[in-house]
């Protein structure tokens, strides 16, 4: 098994910047060959959303609230993800998750597609 933890969350106020990183660790082995990590996000009430997903080669998808804020990146090397957020903004206030799993098709997006996860990291944005 897979085993995600993730760090960097905390409280900030609007136009700050945080940076989330994800250690994976476990029987990473497998995963060296086409499989995706993403960051996901949930607040109260509301169902869980991706944020950002990369595969091995790279290929990155964005959520449209995202783009041009946020960065997905990850060192192969030490099997960690990072998200960069900058510009952070009230409305991006959530339990931040760490996810992988196969993809052999591609970058993928859907929650659903991700069979790892970690526990959360919260990020609180002030106006």
């Amino acid at each position: 098994a897979v085993q995600l933890l993730e760090s960097g969350g905390g409280s900030v106020q609007a136009g700050e910047s945080l940076r989330l990183s994800c250690a994976a660790t476990g029987k990473t082995s497998g995963y060296k060959q086409a499989y995706c990590m993403g960051w996901f996000r949930q607040s109260p009430g509301k169902e869980r959303e991706g944020v950002a997903t990369i595969d091995t080669d790279g290929k990155t998808i964005y959520a449209d609230s995202v783009k041009g804020r946020f960065t997905i990146s990850k060192d192969n090397a030490k099997n960690i993800l990072y998200l960069q957020m900058n510009n952070l903004k009230p409305d991006d206030t959530a339990i931040y998750y760490c996810a992988a799993d196969m993809c052999p098709g591609g970058v993928v997006f859907h929650p659903i597609l991700f069979g790892y996860w970690g526990q959360g990291t919260q990020v609180s944005v002030s106006a």
